[in-house]
């Protein structure tokens, strides 16, 4: 994990690319080389911001990379992130979504349990599921007795769900959204279960926005070059 800022905290990126389909009608060497460029940029960046990779080839029609990426600066996401998509096969990539936010603790939960993961430091599981999050206005005038009593009942109801670990990073004031929200399974029917029980929540009924929805499959970043080709 990357070390905190002077604040105390570290920045995050979700970072999201698509490859121009040129890319697939080069040369064997060409993308050989391309890809063998990108590798090398990848552990370069990961020095200063390093990322946990998945895959999203043929899942989304917009995307192919998704790269969930932390550092001690937002200065230092941008440098890397610049390297990367000027390297190699990266200068054929473009940015189909991005999105940042702040690690910190969340207010409602007191002590963070094994269902609240850090970006890094446990093993990945299979599939990641991420959208940014917007509550409403009107949830933030309810008193904070009330908010906290919401959102302890989906805390419980995520707690029935093992399976299913969640990470929330802060974006307020930095980014469309209020939050990054992602959930990490190995089980999707779990984790739709897990969706469906919370959309009968009260606290759904101040849910501005989440979308777009992001699925994607945990996989090396030189496994994923290999699948895009």
């Amino acid at each position: 994990m990357v070390g905190p800022t002077m604040n105390g905290y570290g920045f995050a990126q979700v970072l999201v690319l698509r490859v121009d389909p040129v890319w697939r009608r080069l040369d064997d060497g060409v993308r050989e080389a391309g890809a063998a460029v990108l590798r090398r940029a990848a552990e370069q960046a990961a020095r200063t911001a390093p990322a946990v990779t998945y895959s999203m080839i043929g899942i989304r029609r917009d995307a192919d990379l998704m790269l969930i990426r932390t550092a001690p600066s937002l200065a230092d996401l941008e440098r890397t992130a610049a390297l990367l998509l000027r390297s190699g096969m990266g200068r054929y990539c473009a940015v189909a979504y991005s999105f940042i936010g702040i690690l910190r603790p969340s207010r409602y939960v007191k002590k963070p349990g094994v269902q609240e993961p850090s970006v890094f430091g446990e093993a990945r599981r299979a599939y990641l599921v991420m959208y940014p999050f917007t509550k409403t206005h009107d949830w933030y005038r309810l008193s904070p007795e009330t908010r906290q009593g919401m959102m302890s009942e989906h805390i419980r109801i995520g707690h029935d769900f093992p399976q299913v670990r969640q990470l929330l990073l802060h974006s307020t004031g930095l980014d469309d959204q209020e939050f990054i929200v992602a959930y990490d399974t190995d089980d999707l029917v779990a984790f739709q279960n897990l969706v469906m029980a919370l959309r009968e929540t009260e606290a759904r009924r101040f849910t501005l926005s989440d979308l777009p929805i992001l699925t994607a499959v945990h996989r090396p970043l030189d496994e994923i070059i290999d699948l895009i080709g």
